[in-house]
């Protein structure tokens, strides 16, 4: 091993910034294919439709503000504080109204507001979820799943989340339908994921910090030397992401003259 590498590769990932939900600095340093399922036109097919959006867990507001035909009420909700000027910067001149969260189970936002509701690797709280819907609405999620790169915990000898086999989409399908709300699609699926320097697993496990919530490069630094050998011997680290999608239904029990009144009243 080649010391200088280590250490050259090791501190352009500690030293990169990251800010919103931007991972751009990992291109062509990180590969993972992408689910059968298309999460950004299956949104944009269903925003088609619908007069009020809210893009739960926004990060920078990158993925929203790529969005075409964005319905006229459409709102942000950002549980990390650094990134809410940096979605308000993004998001605000385009008409989108960003929202910070502080509680997943107190949203500070109305009841029966939203026609569609989207998700993608947010944290969030069903009966809450139901509240802000309008009868009729939807909520769309796309989660990590509990296999999801935990070959890097078992390589690293660190140790997975506790609660690791207590989120799996059985479960939480059948809480998301305790909840109230009608599964209308559903889908799973295991995909290559590869790492193709150290830096981009030190960078990874930075940004990440739920994979490995002690991650230090000294408390690891014997696990990743290895795994560096590793890669420079194979060409990559290989792991496994695990993803699940869930679209689910409010039920029509409530008809409202104006779906998104509640929101230009709150507004």
């Amino acid at each position: 091993m080649s010391p200088t590498s280590f250490e050259q590769l090791v501190q352009e990932a500690l030293d990169h910034s990251f800010s919103g939900w931007d991972f751009s600095w990992l291109d062509s340093r990180w590969y993972e294919a992408a689910p059968s399922w298309d999460y950004r036109q299956v949104v944009q097919d269903k925003i088609k439709n619908v007069a009020s959006l809210l893009d739960m867990g926004t990060g920078g507001g990158e993925f929203l503000s790529s969005l075409a035909d964005l319905p006229p009420a459409t709102y942000a909700t950002e549980g990390y504080a650094p990134n809410i000027p940096v979605a308000k910067e993004l998001l605000e001149p385009l008409g989108i109204k960003v929202v910070q969260v502080v509680d997943d189970n107190a949203l500070p936002l109305p009841s029966a507001a939203f026609d569609l509701v989207i998700n993608r690797h947010e944290s969030y709280a069903l009966p809450e979820v139901f509240r802000i819907l309008r009868p009729g609405g939807v909520f769309l999620t796309q989660q990590v799943g509990p296999r999801d790169c935990v070959e890097l915990n078992q390589y690293l000898e660190a140790p997975l989340e506790p609660d690791i086999h207590s989120w799996s989409l059985a479960q939480e399908k059948t809480a998301v339908e305790e909840a109230g709300l009608r599964i209308r699609r559903s889908e799973e699926q295991l995909l290559d994921s590869k790492f193709y320097d150290i830096g981009a697993v030190v960078y990874y496990l930075k940004v990440i910090a739920w994979q490995i919530p002690d991650f230090s490069v000294e408390g690891y630094r014997e696990h990743l030397e290895a795994m560096y050998r590793l890669i420079e011997r194979q060409g990559a680290f290989f792991a496994t992401a695990h993803r699940f999608l869930i679209e689910a239904e409010k039920p029509e029990t409530i008809t409202l003259a104006n779906s998104n009144s509640s929101l230009k009243s709150w507004a």
